[in-house]
């Protein structure tokens, strides 16, 4: 699946996805033509579409992977903070009845696995499979802290579906080889095309149990809704055939699928989203997605686009227009919004000076301005977890932000937390 024209294809699966729909409390089915309840089978009388932003959600069932930082998983001290939270952001979504739900990366922490999507992200965000369009994280692919990654596995078997065997067993594989680690998982092997965008059934590491080798997650994608254009971006090159140089075959690939993308693209209004941003909040840019993700930002800049949406900070953050290298552009620049309030442990807003040093590697912006987000970062905070509505108006765009929970670690300060506002679009470079 490269691009979805009109309305979203939907597939409805019986057995434990279910619950769908049964997670907000007292849900009830009912006639799609009633006015007491058209979400999400008809339109909801907006006079524009309404897109629900976040990222980084569910906590690890279970026990935490070997090496893991203590905390994150669902169990413990602070796993009734962590299943509090995202079960809050996913009441939030609920009240909110966006048309769809952009999910900016790290669905499922630690490493993805099926099982742990189908325990947990299943319980909460599950609700809103059927409208959402996600892009993966480090945590789908994860080669960090000590865990061997699935390569996307899980997230792609959870959202594109999976296969199985003649005897009705499911077809598996076994992932091995991560550069970082040793060790290996066994995952489902899932449908080639679906939610989550292509998956390349060769190219892969280690084999499946069918003898043949295990594949490549691609997962980019398009779609539109209301008048704009919207982008799903994986710059989880990492691992990947190449890695992630431009000139590698898989970020290669993927960059001249956007290129062409934006080609033919002629929509009023165009945003973009991918996990780990261009500019953080927490003067933490990841090594090497985020300098690599400048590339998307070229393009986009090129292009038109007016917004770009990431996860991977745990915190809200929202910086004014900006070129690709980082400069405010009041008339081309695109804006960034940072949602990586989905329920995960928050991280702090950096707007200090930066003091590099001899080992340093987390510049906060391409050009290495000490003083970016001081400069740049209009609004955030990381203290609370929410949700962003974007309304996609006919030529511009709407934002708020609301807090849905307050980490209780962090009691000082505002009870609550709001960022609202507008923009207009740039209108596409390509026009007819």
């Amino acid at each position: 699946m490269k691009m979805i024209q009109g309305r979203f294809r939907a597939a409805v699966f019986m057995g434990a996805a279910t619950l769908v729909l049964a997670f907000a409390t007292g849900a009830q089915a009912q006639n799609p033509d009633s006015n007491n309840n058209t979400w999400p089978y008809a339109t909801t009388g907006r006079s524009a579409p309404v897109l629900a932003v976040v990222g980084d959600v569910a906590c690890q069932p279970g026990e935490e992977e070997s090496g893991e930082k203590a905390g994150e998983n669902c169990v413990g001290d602070t796993a009734q903070n962590l299943l509090a939270s995202q079960a809050a952001t996913a009441k939030q979504i609920e009240n909110m009845k966006p048309d769809a739900v952009a999910l900016v990366g790290d669905e499922q922490y630690q490493v993805g696995q099926y099982s742990d999507f189908e325990n947990g992200y299943e319980l909460t965000y599950g609700a809103f499979k059927m409208i959402t369009r996600p892009a993966p994280g480090n945590h789908e692919f994860y080669t960090e802290h000590g865990a061997v990654g699935v390569a996307g596995y899980g997230y792609f078997s959870y959202f594109n579906g999976v296969q199985h065997n003649p005897d009705g067993t499911q077809l598996t594989a076994t992932i091995s080889g991560n550069p970082d680690t040793g060790g290996t998982f066994t995952q489902p092997v899932p449908f080639s095309d679906g939610q989550a965008g292509h998956f390349e059934q060769t190219g892969g590491l280690g084999t499946n149990t069918a003898g043949g080798p295990v594949g490549v997650g691609d997962g980019w994608y398009s779609y539109n809704l209301g008048s704009w254009h919207l982008i799903s971006l994986n710059i989880e090159c990492e691992t990947q055939p190449g890695g992630c140089s431009n000139s590698g075959t898989w970020f290669a690939a993927e960059l001249e699928w956007l290129k062409k993308d934006l080609e033919a693209n002629h929509s009023a209004c165009t945003l973009a989203y991918w996990h780990q941003p261009t500019f953080s909040p927490t003067n933490g840019i990841a090594i090497p997605e985020g300098p690599t993700a400048v590339s998307f930002w070229q393009l986009l800049y090129q292009y038109g686009a007016d917004l770009v949406l990431n996860g991977h900070d745990h915190l809200y953050g929202r910086y004014r227009p900006l070129d690709p290298s980082g400069n405010f552009d009041p008339k081309k620049g695109i804006r960034e919004f940072v949602v990586g309030t989905g329920g995960e442990t928050l991280d702090p807003i950096v707007r200090t000076t930066v003091k590099s040093g001899s080992a340093e590697t987390n510049m906060e912006d391409p050009s290495g301005n000490v003083n970016f987000n001081a400069e740049n970062l209009e609004a955030g905070t990381g203290q609370f977890w929410g949700v962003m509505g974007l309304t996609l108006n006919l030529n511009g765009y709407a934002w708020d932000f609301e807090s849905a929970l307050k980490d209780p670690a962090q009691p000082t300060g505002p009870a609550t937390f709001s960022d609202k506002g507008v923009g207009t679009c740039h209108g596409p470079a390509n026009r007819f």
